[in-house]
């Protein structure tokens, strides 16, 4: 294909992808959470291109902005749908009697939120929170609002009853979101509200995280989750200690940096051999962000040495041209990225490079095309990160 259809197929492929993007265990037992996958909005401070933002308005949150009863010995599995590969949300139930809602989740943030419906707001196929229909709910009047790379949210912190899967928090503080129109496609998306799995120091107005406060329940058999992100099927996630069917080998462990992202140290950052650079000491893992990024610079250099063109914010090769593997060195140890692991779309021989670039220096975040390839466990008691193939 000559070069001007190759770009023109590329714009094609850009925009529909930002259309796209701008989109139980027994007690006793570990708690595994069924995640789907699906394309979604993203959070600070992984500032996307508008395009990218768009096309992951309906899955990709990215990190947090800002920095400021089963029976006890249990482990909780939920199912993680999964949408196009760009986000995995699974379902929580607030209220009495229940109200089931897909969240995603996130360990880029640390607040926990789901829509309620503002007044006179008709939305087809949207379930929202009834406060009114729990009596379990109890309004608390404080104000709460959070911003994403692709747009913000508000409304007021309230208390009642959550249960994931078998792990009950009653009288929990969450909020209730009824001012969701500055999100981007949050009105086409598939999940309607946001868990974040974060420290504490990154909860907005230090409201009790869900993981602290299961930790501090004693409902879990250890104080770790674990990932899995499957690709084109659905993913797992499990409270309470992690699942050996998804992962092979032996964890690797990193220590977290900086306890409110789960940051670790970032070593290096290789390109088959022909490339390595050093100045980012930073990575975040997020759970919450659908590609990999890094600071532009970085980002340039990488997709120069690719061979890729940058079409809308979207860094795209040629399907049929190699491309140099891409790893970041963690605790001394690669993890390596090859072309298979590193395309997140194709069309008409062009294919779409996971990775783009953030005016925020000095850190990358490894989000869900790093954590399909890699099972995740996070160790929130030791303030750790563990990797193992998937």
């Amino acid at each position: 294909m000559s070069p001007m259809p190759r770009l023109a197929a590329g714009a094609v492929l850009a925009a529909g992808l930002a259309s796209q993007l701008a989109a139980p265990a027994a007690a006793g037992g570990l708690v595994k959470l069924s995640v789907q996958r699906l394309a979604a909005a993203q959070r600070k401070p992984e500032a996307r291109s508008e395009a990218l933002a768009a096309a992951l308005g309906a899955g990709g949150l990215g990190a947090a902005a800002s920095l400021d009863a089963a029976p006890p010995g249990g482990e909780q599995e939920i199912a993680l749908a999964n949408q196009h590969d760009f986000i995995y949300f699974g379902d929580v139930e607030i209220g009495t009697p229940g109200q089931t809602f897909k969240v995603v989740f996130d360990t880029g943030s640390s607040n926990f939120w789901v829509a309620s419906k503002p007044r006179g707001l008709q939305v087809a196929q949207r379930p929202y929170y009834r406060p009114r229909a729990s009596h379990t709910y109890e309004a608390t009047g404080t104000p709460f609002h959070i911003e994403y790379g692709s747009g913000k949210v508000s409304g007021a912190y309230c208390q009642d009853d959550v249960a994931l899967g078998q792990l009950k928090l009653p009288n929990f503080t969450f909020a209730e979101v009824n001012d969701t129109k500055a999100l981007k496609n949050f009105d086409t998306s598939k999940f309607d509200g946001v868990l974040g799995l974060g420290f504490p120091r990154l909860s907005e107005d230090g409201v009790p995280t869900v993981m602290g406060a299961l930790v501090k329940s004693g409902q879990l058999e250890e104080p770790v989750f674990g990932f899995y992100l499957a690709s084109g099927q659905p993913g797992q996630l499990v409270l309470g200690g992690v699942d050996p069917d998804h992962y092979v080998g032996d964890f690797h462990f990193v220590n977290v940096s900086l306890p409110a992202y789960w940051a670790v140290q970032l070593d290096m950052v290789r390109l088959g051999g022909v490339l390595n650079m050093s100045s980012t000491a930073v990575a975040i893992v997020d759970s919450g962000t659908s590609l990999l990024s890094g600071p532009t610079r970085d980002v340039q250099a990488l997709a120069t040495m690719m061979g890729a063109m940058e079409v809308q914010g979207l860094y795209m090769v040629d399907c049929s041209q190699k491309v140099p593997s891409l790893a970041f060195t963690l605790g001394g140890k690669d993890y390596v990225l090859d072309k298979d692991d590193l395309v997140v779309q194709e069309a008409d021989g062009v294919c779409v490079l996971g990775i783009q670039g953030s005016p925020m220096e000095g850190m990358w975040i490894l989000g869900d095309v790093f954590m399909r390839k890699y099972y995740v466990q996070f160790d929130w008691g030791r303030q750790r990160v563990g990797f193992a193939k998937a």
